[in-house]
């Protein structure tokens, strides 16, 4: 994993227990602390065993520059997460979409059909994976709450190559009732505390994905629990886009079981973090 910092990455505990189901004992994951500036520098010299890369902040978008190819849903959200190493070059993906993904399906619940409205709270890196995992969910349009709307430029751009329409709107204006009243799901992106006098409105939204997870609960956590609703979490993000990682750098279907198991056991049980 390159990344900085890295050293409280959860990602060996995912990446090492699918090594171990798979029966590939040799294999190892690395924490690397590298920032975007040093990260052409550091992957040009990189040997034939490297089998691939999990790529953090401040990386993710020198990574899909640095890239010969990228996968489409890379190129949409401007930026990588995974590189692999192939005949041609480096491979760019960006498995953060498969985290929102199944997240939002797995422990949110997500069931909207084709043709709906979500928001996200924010507009940085998450933001953009975010709606384009709306885009493959069949959600056409976002709405962005941002403290600046001159900051949503990467998550409209973001937005508009996945074909999801974006309204940015401004977080001292909105009403948070009105705004989730139509809407299908809501990503919160934002630390606890500015979400935490609006998260009583933010929790009537029927799916819920709060990025954030330590600590936990967090206001909006404890809102979707006080309707008796269900709220997927940053946890359930990791979880899911290390599957894809894995089956890239192993060619193997990922172990999903075990890896579950590891999260949920270096993580104290916190969570349930469903994978069907």
């Amino acid at each position: 994993m390159l990344g900085k910092p890295v050293a409280h990455s959860l990602s060996p505990v995912l990446h090492e227990a699918a090594y171990r189901a798979l029966g590939l004992p040799g294999w190892s994951y690395e924490r690397i602390e590298v920032d975007a500036a040093g990260l052409p520098g550091f992957v040009s010299g990189l040997g034939p065993e490297w089998a691939g890369l999990s790529v953090t902040m401040p990386g993710k978008r020198a990574a899909l520059e640095f890239a010969a190819r990228a996968s489409p849903r890379a190129v949409a959200a401007g930026a990588a997460n995974t590189l692999v190493p192939r005949d041609s070059g480096w491979f760019a993906d960006c498995t953060d979409v498969d985290g929102v993904v199944g997240a939002l399906c797995g422990a949110g619940g997500f069931a909207a059909g084709a043709g709906s409205t979500g928001v996200v709270l924010g507009a940085g890196g998450t933001a953009a994976a975010a709606v384009v995992a709306f885009a493959e969910l069949g959600v056409t349009r976002v709405r962005l709450v941002v403290r600046d709307p001159a900051r949503a430029g990467e998550a409209v751009a973001a937005a508009e190559r996945a074909g999801v329409g974006a309204e940015v709107l401004t977080w001292s204006e909105v009403d948070f009732g009105k705004l989730v009243a139509d809407v299908s799901v809501l990503v919160n992106t934002v630390p606890p505390a500015a979400v935490v006098d609006v998260a009583a409105e933010l929790a009537a939204a029927p799916c819920l994905l709060d990025v954030i997870y330590h600590p936990w609960p967090t206001p909006l956590a404890e809102a979707a629990a006080a309707r008796g609703g269900r709220i997927a979490t940053g946890l359930d993000m990791l979880l899911h886009q290390a599957f894809g990682q894995v089956e890239h750098f192993t060619g193997h279907p990922a172990p999903r079981a075990e890896m579950r198991a590891a999260l949920r056991e270096a993580t104290g049980s916190v969570l349930p973090l469903p994978i069907a």
